[in-house]
């Protein structure tokens, strides 16, 4: 089963990380899931600054 994964540099989802680690976000189970990735770690880092700020 191939894992997917969403490059910073290219902004562009790879299947099974072609690139370098340090460029990857991942890894998802879906290729649509890695579309979204950036969507998730800005969600993510506005709940922790909420919960940083409590």
């Amino acid at each position: 089963m191939p894992e997917y994964w969403y490059n910073v540099n290219t902004h562009e989802v790879e299947e099974d990380a072609m690139s370098d680690w340090s460029q990857l976000i991942g890894p998802y189970k879906t290729r649509e899931e890695a579309r979204h990735a950036l969507e998730k770690v800005k969600a993510r880092n506005e709940r922790w600054e909420k919960d940083d700020e409590d």
